[in-house]
């Protein structure tokens, strides 16, 4: 990730991050340097513990990134040909290459349109009308014919999916649940009665700690999790090219191994980390009361976030939806002001995925987001000065 561009307002600002915690992590990196031990060394096992204890789960494997570990979580639960693995089209690429790398099929289902999340009700309604279940317990595509095998909903923007309703319809139907967690860290819900954190819910919970993300490395990082020994065993063997005896392989893995420098970073940034989502959370919470004041809902602005205290939502990104998107961000980058669009077209409707033989027109609130969504500048050391100016250059663009 790049964080060199000229603006004065940017998307994320990791330069004000890093002043803050230099000292820390120099030491870190230090230690690591003087022990001479990069791969799977000691800073990498702390890390782990780190995440064991914070997310109150049995298990934390790190890998190379946030995609290796969607790749390994899919490995781990043996999905491959002739499976199925239902999932939103509307989420970074990593999500559904995940699935097809391993010769296995995404089944999309669309967006909730006021969350951007998978809906949980257009699952239930594609289970109901496809789904039967085999001799075996498990659940077929009627239609297909392919084994669907799990369920894999991605916490976009930070903002936890239905997971009650997901683990009810995981248990009715004998799925698998591998959550991809990537951009919400440190997002939590009441599942059954009980707190819990994004990427301890299902069997499989797969983080990345890319740079931009709310707890990122200085370069591409990524963590399974889960609350099975067996799994989790898995995927420590996968990750090390399917060995758990040095140079006796039982499977064909991958070489996605955490790095011990990376790993050593994140032991200082996870410190933060609370800290760090509840100042998003604050700042998520100015701009609702700035976009109040400015009366632009209905007139321009087409939604903003739900106010949000509980962690449900951990603001990795504030995406609004707006009218004449395109044009309101060219203007914000004249006025030095840095957007992004996540994401301008959905997966089913990518090139690489035409196979799949889906069409414009299938999943109409995943198209539709992907024509209004646009990510403004949130970080936890983004000033009110800057927000009003972010606010006040989007007023101005709509009062024109």
């Amino acid at each position: 990730m790049s964080n060199s561009a000229p603006f004065q307002i940017p998307i994320v600002d990791l330069r004000a991050q890093y002043a803050k915690i230099r000292v820390q992590v120099r030491q870190a990196i230090d230690a690591v340097n003087d022990s001479q031990q990069f791969i799977l060394g000691a800073a990498v096992s702390h890390f782990e513990a780190q995440m064991v204890s914070y997310l109150r789960c049995e298990h934390a494997v790190g890998v190379a990134s946030g995609s290796d570990a969607l790749l390994l979580a899919l490995m781990a639960l043996g999905i491959g040909p002739g499976d199925a693995v239902i999932t939103t089209p509307f989420t970074f690429f990593s999500t559904v290459s995940s699935i097809t790398r391993l010769g296995a099929t995404p089944l999309f289902v669309d967006i909730d349109p006021d969350s951007y999340l998978i809906s949980a009700r257009g699952i239930d309604k594609l289970l109901k009308q496809r789904g039967e279940i085999d001799a075996h317990g498990g659940t077929r595509d009627g239609k297909t014919g392919l084994s669907i095998k799990a369920v894999l909903p991605v916490h976009l923007f930070g903002r936890c999916c239905a997971m009650n309703e997901l683990t009810d319809l995981a248990k009715t139907y004998h799925l698998r649940i591998v959550e991809d967690v990537a951009q919400a860290c440190g997002a939590r819900m009441t599942v059954s009665g009980t707190n819990r954190f994004a990427g301890t819910i299902g069997d499989l919970g797969c983080f990345s700690f890319f740079p931009s993300k709310n707890l990122g490395g200085f370069g591409d990082g990524g963590m399974v999790c889960t609350n099975s020994h067996g799994l989790a065993e898995n995927v420590g063997m996968l990750r090390r090219h399917g060995e758990r005896i040095k140079y006796f392989h039982e499977v064909t893995g991958l070489n996605s191994r955490l790095d011990s420098l990376q790993a050593a970073v994140l032991g200082v940034k996870k410190q933060y980390l609370e800290i760090w989502c509840e100042k998003r959370i604050r700042r998520a919470e100015k701009y609702r009361e700035l976009f109040g004041k400015s009366r632009l809902l209905g007139k321009g602005l087409m939604a903003i976030p739900p106010s949000v205290t509980d962690k449900s939502h951990v603001f990795n990104n504030y995406v609004i939806g707006a009218e004449r998107r395109d044009e309101l961000k060219e203007f914000l980058n004249g006025r030095g002001i840095q957007t992004e669009i996540y994401y301008p077209l959905p997966l089913h409707l990518q090139t690489c995925f035409a196979n799949l033989g889906y069409k414009k027109g299938d999943f109409p609130h995943a198209e539709l987001a992907s024509s209004h969504v646009l990510a403004l500048p949130l970080y936890p050391e983004l000033t009110l000065v800057q927000q009003k100016t972010v606010v006040g250059a989007i007023r101005d663009f709509y009062r024109a």
